[in-house]
């Protein structure tokens, strides 16, 4: 059984990434920053049988994340899931939504594999990246987000030769939109109904997961 870390795991691909790697008995830590939405990702897993522990998390927060990675006795994967964006012609973004997006999305991510490695040396764990087709290539109206989504995979692959002669992974997975919370406060996308089903990524996600260096889901 691996002890698996999530962020931005009270919905989404997050919730579905920890209900996938519980059901596969694996013990997951969900991290987010709404406890009552985590406590009822954390009873949908106990109900079905799995474990999982919920520890209240702002990524965006480097004592927050150094607290939230001390209620963990174990570590040996942490999915770097937890991400924002906020859409619309460039000359339109504000200050505080490229704050938001790039404190949430790139420090965050930076933050919490900070925090994790100690643990992570102890068995030799991997970390995963969730950073989309955004950061492969940009897109009308996604300048920021996309910006990035850049910086988290060129963190990512630096990290790989960083690391290349240790015994922990870094994986950046790559994959198109999902039908999740997501898209609730844009009109960027039209009809998100029409996108994948966040538990089908979450599964293929799953199944993929190796240490190998990408994961491409139907880019």
């Amino acid at each position: 059984m691996a002890y698996v870390g999530i962020t931005g795991a009270s919905s989404g691909l997050g919730a579905e990434l920890a209900k996938a790697y519980a059901a596969n008995e694996h013990h997951v830590y969900l991290l987010g920053r709404n406890e009552d939405r985590l406590l009822i990702i954390q009873r949908e897993i106990q109900d079905a049988g799995g474990q999982a522990d919920v520890i209240v998390c702002d990524v965006t927060e480097p004592s927050s994340v150094n607290e939230g990675i001390q209620q963990m006795e174990q570590l040996d994967v942490l999915i770097n899931n937890a991400g924002i964006g906020i859409f619309g012609p460039v000359v339109e973004l504000d200050s505080p939504d490229i704050t938001q997006m790039l404190n949430t999305n790139v420090k965050g991510t930076i933050y919490m594999t900070q925090a994790a490695l100690p643990l992570l040396e102890e068995n030799g764990g991997r970390v995963l990246n969730i950073i989309s087709t955004a950061g492969l290539r940009g897109k009308v109206n996604e300048s920021v987000y996309c910006a990035s989504k850049f910086a988290q995979r060129g963190f990512t692959e630096s990290l790989q030769k960083e690391y290349e002669n240790t015994n922990i992974q870094f994986t950046a997975v790559y994959m198109g939109g999902m039908n999740t919370p997501f898209w609730e406060q844009s009109d960027h996308v039209e009809n998100p109904s029409k996108m994948k089903n966040p538990a089908d990524v979450a599964a293929a996600i799953f199944e993929s997961d190796d240490g190998r260096e990408e994961i491409y889901i139907d880019k």
